[in-house]
């Protein structure tokens, strides 16, 4: 069955002009491909639901639209919704249609604060899968708090056994960052290379036809994840973000500063790290005036 996208090719005219110059300026500023995909989805629904392309609507037909998807979710918050906003936004800056772009609403930021998971059942998840290669999936999600997709993109050459650093491209935080390789994950990655001998990227999930080694997916970590979680003897629905969110949480917790996690974590803004300082268990002390200190 075709995607929206190809049905929105195939049916609406100027959708496929659309679609090239969005592709264009995200390669060109270095935005996540996982991005595009979300936005190209929901423009195409939107260009089906009209008939049209999204950049030959009115304003009212594209208020009429966002209240249809409204009634449809929960919240206008929700992903669907959110994805339909920001999609057309970035589709009227490619196409400098600034009016559109500033009639369209504000989205509010969910401001729920992330899931962790405890250190113990982080030992219980990472000891429950039966092969090495899942036990080192989930290892590198936590120990180097990685997003799903950038494992999926981890190549042998970004592993530094000498120097003991995970190397991981730059993409949706816009910068290159290197993360400390545990001695544990070293050990356990070394005799995993040796055994498995993978190809190009450091977890493979098939060949192609024409021979070329396929990086993990992100189906294949919630996999992973779904054949373990329930191991663990915890309520908690754990996802491969949870890991990454454990991974920040435990940091702040053992005494790194929010700068360095900020980098670590590869955020563009600190305001996104310093939502786990309302998750962390840090230590409290009592409040007192510096001058004190300053004589004693």
């Amino acid at each position: 069955m075709p995607t929206l996208v190809e049905q929105a090719h195939a049916q609406v005219a100027g959708f496929s002009q659309l679609q090239v110059k969005l592709t264009q300026s995200f390669a060109i500023n270095g935005k996540a491909a996982s991005t595009l995909n979300n936005y190209l989805r929901c423009l195409a629904h939107l260009a089906l639901h009209h008939k049209q392309s999204p950049e030959k609507l009115s304003v009212e037909e594209i208020q009429d639209y966002l209240y249809f998807c409204q009634k449809q979710h929960k919240t206008p918050s929700e992903s669907f919704f959110k994805h339909t906003i920001f999609g057309l936004r970035a589709a009227y800056k490619v196409m400098g249609m600034e009016a559109k772009r500033v009639a369209l609403p504000q989205i509010k930021q969910d401001q729920k604060l992330p899931t962790v998971l405890s250190q113990q059942e982080v030992k219980r998840l990472l000891k429950a899968p039966k092969y090495l290669k899942h036990r080192l999936i989930l290892a590198t999600l936590y120990g180097c708090g990685l997003r799903s997709y950038e494992l999926c993109d981890l190549k042998l050459r970004d592993i530094d056994f000498d120097r003991k650093t995970v190397f991981i491209p730059k993409k949706k935080g816009k910068v290159d960052r290197y993360i400390p390789l545990s001695d544990h994950l070293a050990r356990g990655l070394k005799k995993y290379i040796e055994t498995e001998n993978p190809q190009t990227y450091l977890f493979n999930s098939q060949i192609t036809k024409e021979g070329r080694p396929c990086g993990l997916t992100t189906n294949g970590i919630r996999w992973v994840i779904k054949e373990n979680r329930s191991k663990i003897g915890s309520n908690k629905k754990i996802t491969a973000h949870m890991l990454r969110h454990s991974f920040a949480t435990h940091l702040l917790e053992y005494g790194v500063d929010i700068v360095s996690l900020k980098e670590l974590l590869g955020h563009a803004h600190i305001e996104m790290t310093l939502h786990y300082l309302h998750v962390a268990n840090l230590p409290t002390c009592s409040k007192f005036s510096p001058l004190d200190k300053l004589y004693s």
